[in-house]
C-alpha cells in the first residue's frame, strides 16, 4: 500500500461585505438572530459596536 501525501484543507474564507453596504449611509441598523435583536453602530470614532 503506497502512502500518498495528505493535503492540507483549504481554509474556506467567510463571506465579506463592506460596512457602507450594511449600513446604507445610516449609523445603525438591527440585526435580528434566534429571535434577539441586536445593534451594530457606527461611532464617531469610525469604529463598530455590536450590543445586545
Amino acid at each position: 500500500m503506497s502512502s500518498l501525501p495528505q493535503s492540507a484543507p483549504t481554509a474556506v474564507r467567510p463571506p465579506r461585505i463592506d460596512s457602507q453596504q450594511l449600513l446604507k449611509g445610516g449609523k445603525e441598523l438591527v440585526i435580528v438572530h434566534g429571535g434577539e435583536e441586536y445593534r451594530l453602530r457606527l461611532t464617531a470614532a469610525g469604529k463598530l459596536i455590536l450590543t445586545k
